[in-house]
């Protein structure tokens, strides 16, 4: 309840699907959202109360329960973490402070202060590597592993899949898009 006084629902446009308790999945379209909750478009609306587990477009899963629903849709009411909340709103809060195009998956990249970091292969295998840049969505990085396109990694804390492959190393689009904080706390 505290979070809805504290932070205003916004307009966005983000595309994703829900799955439902009896697992189908259908496509949606967030047009309204704030850290508590989402409004979505769909071809199919599930009853209130029920459980909705949503991929949201550079936002990763969310949990939650339908709150109500609506002609062309439904509202939910997120089910997620303090923390996950938290970095929702910064999220969100960045989209909002300026002229920022959530669907650009290209954000502006720097180079990282703290560039050395650890990469943890699905194998449990972690080696050193060196983050060329890192953005909100993703980083570059310098190493000798060549793992397979769409490969789960963990760069520092940070769960992403391989991107592409270069001449030093290969790019990782993360799971979710970082709040600026995060990616701060990680690489300084």
């Amino acid at each position: 309840m505290e979070e809805r006084r504290r932070f205003k629902r916004m307009d966005v446009s983000l595309n994703g699907r829900f799955m439902v308790e009896d697992t189908k999945e259908y496509p949606c379209e967030v047009f309204n959202m704030s850290p508590g909750g989402m409004a979505v478009r769909a071809p199919f609306s599930p009853r209130v109360g029920e459980r909705v587990i949503s991929y949201i477009d550079h936002l990763g899963g969310l949990d939650g329960k339908v709150a109500r629903t609506f002609d062309g849709g439904f509202a939910v009411e997120f089910k997620i973490s303090a923390p996950k909340r938290e970095r929702l709103a910064n999220v969100l809060t960045w989209y909002g402070s300026g002229d920022h195009n959530v669907e650009d998956r290209v954000h502006e990249r720097s180079a990282p202060r703290h560039p050395s970091q650890k990469l943890v292969l699905p194998t449990g295998t972690v080696s050193d590597c060196r983050v060329i840049d890192v953005s909100l969505s993703g980083a570059s990085v310098a190493t000798r592993l060549r793992p397979d396109l769409n490969t789960l990694v963990v760069l520092g804390r940070l769960r992403g899949r391989v991107a592409l492959h270069h001449d030093h190393g290969f790019a990782i689009e993360f799971v979710e898009v970082q709040d600026p904080d995060n990616l701060a706390r990680t690489f300084g």
